[in-house]
């Protein structure tokens, strides 16, 4: 199994967030953008679930490329309480290999593809959703959390 990569975000308070030093357990979600009606459907279920996640002992991070700015307008917006990290470099996508080529009406361009990873306690990667369908996934990836351990 592929250890979590050491790859350094930025949390919504504007510090470094590296991912190796969070709580494990660990999903790392990957989103396009904030304020889109998929991806705030989603921030909205993990949010509602993040108690859960927290009493399965499990950590959450959702990640985009949006500014800090950004993402603490969309956690105020929606009332979010899941903790989100902005990837304005891109190293943490390319690491886990979700920036690529997309294409929507006709258009193609780069972008994040909607991805999750469910990491143990060791840091392994556990489980890999890609191309994300948002509609019950967030209860999909608590599943599978909890069957962890």
């Amino acid at each position: 199994m592929d250890p979590l990569p050491d790859v350094t975000a930025t949390g919504t308070d504007g510090a470094p967030l590296r991912l190796r030093d969070l709580p494990r357990p660990l999903i790392v979600y990957f989103y396009p953008k904030d304020d889109t009606p998929g991806c705030t459907h989603e921030a909205l279920d993990f949010s509602a679930l993040a108690s859960r996640f927290a009493a399965a002992g499990v950590g959450i991070v959702g990640i985009s490329r949006d500014t800090v700015a950004k993402h603490n307008k969309f956690i105020a917006r929606h009332g979010l309480v899941i903790p989100l990290a902005s990837d304005l470099d891109g190293s943490v996508t390319e690491a886990f290999e979700v920036w690529g080529e997309k294409q929507m009406y006709g258009r193609t361009y780069m972008g994040i593809e909607r991805a999750t990873f469910l990491y143990d306690a060791d840091g392994r990667l556990a489980r890999a959703w890609r191309k994300v369908k948002v509609k019950g996934h967030a209860e999909e990836v608590l599943d599978a959390a909890r069957s962890l351990g």
